[in-house]
């Protein structure tokens, strides 16, 4: 019986550190002095849209931090929030030579504002390595939600068992599994080349 054809990987917390989580966000905070609630508060609000596209990055830092006059500038506050973004090399050595056999289709299925999810894509060089990009700002719909999981299944006209996803969380591998998705949680490099294993996928 054939394996998985399909391999979709989440992006922050698998191959990259979380773009724009809640460390990074307490960073920000203390790093530019703001209220950590009055902040929170405010990026939970508008966090859905931002997330599935519907609100840009400038729109974002209008509601959440430049709704008063700040002693640092925008560019400031911007490049804090792309430095955040750091690569880890293990897995990314196992994507690229899942990559490079050119035996599956590779896709990310991550959540991610437009402009970060662009800004990690480009800097990190993730077209090297993928086939097709289902995120949340594309697709305007968000993990754990089903309806993410059943588009990438009918854009890519895969069935369930054809596919493997690797994630961090898991919630949001409990509710692909629910439509008969392979899943793995992800928890360092060789747990994870181990595991793919164990589905017939040879790193």
């Amino acid at each position: 019986m054939p394996g998985p054809t399909a391999l979709f990987w989440d992006v922050g917390g698998v191959l990259l550190t979380n773009g724009w989580d809640r460390s990074s966000r307490r960073k920000a905070v203390e790093h530019f002095n703001l209220d950590w609630d009055e902040f929170e508060d405010r990026h939970e609000l508008v966090d859905s849209a931002f997330e599935k596209g519907q609100l840009g990055l400038e729109a974002y830092l209008d509601r959440t931090v430049f709704y008063r006059p700040r002693s640092f500038t925008r560019e400031d506050f911007r490049n804090f929030m792309f430095g955040q973004s750091e690569p880890f090399p293990e897995t990314v050595a196992i994507l690229d030579r899942l990559a490079r056999s050119k035996r599956y289709l590779m896709g990310t299925l991550n959540n991610e504002s437009i402009e970060l999810n662009l800004y990690r894509i480009n800097r990190f060089g993730l077209r090297n390595y993928f086939d097709v990009f289902f995120s949340s700002c594309f697709l305007g719909v968000k993990k754990p939600d089903e309806a993410m999981y059943r588009l990438a299944l009918q854009m890519t006209q895969r069935a369930p068992e054809d596919f493997v996803f690797v994630d961090d969380r898991p919630l949001n591998l409990e509710c692909a599994r629910g439509l008969g998705i392979h899943t793995i949680q992800f928890e360092n490099a060789s747990q994870l080349e181990r595991e793919l294993s164990e589905l017939g996928i040879t790193v």
